[in-house]
């Protein structure tokens, strides 16, 4: 018996399914390292360190603020100066009342420059404002 002239020979065509695995992987991927490479942190800044400072959940929206030593204010890595900053800040504002803002300041900030960063958030009705710290690092037993 010969069972091969029956078979006829059909073109596969192009297999979509696998495709289409492939691409929806792929979008998980970058959608997940997409709210990773949204949390600044200023590789420069080395923060206070607090027994009691949990990392909070990240809020929708969060503004982070970097306040360096010098007095530099930095956010998404472009340095404000104060009449910058509280521009950007009224127009957050205006588009939506609440915005939550973190300050990171360096452990070598001098308080008046925090103060300077708190008045700017102050005068642009800004009063949901955390203070961001680092854990004590493990002491060896």
């Amino acid at each position: 018996m010969n069972f091969r002239e029956n078979a006829a020979s059909t073109d596969p065509g192009f297999p979509l399914t696998p495709m289409l695995d492939v691409v929806f992987l792929l979008l998980c991927f970058f959608i997940t390292t997409q709210v990773f490479s949204q949390w600044e942190s200023e590789i420069d800044i080395t923060l206070p360190t607090a027994e009691t400072g949990d990392a909070p959940d990240r809020l929708y929206g969060e503004i982070i603020m970097n306040v360096f030593a010098d007095g530099i204010v930095k956010i998404n890595q472009k340095a404000y100066d104060p009449p910058a900053l509280t521009s950007l800040l009224t127009k957050l504002v205006a588009v939506s009342p609440g915005y939550p803002v973190l300050i990171r300041a360096d452990e070598s900030t001098p308080y008046r420059h925090v103060i300077d960063v708190l008045d700017v958030c102050r005068k642009c009705d800004i009063w949901n404002i955390s203070f961001a710290t680092a854990k004590p690092p493990e002491k060896a037993p």
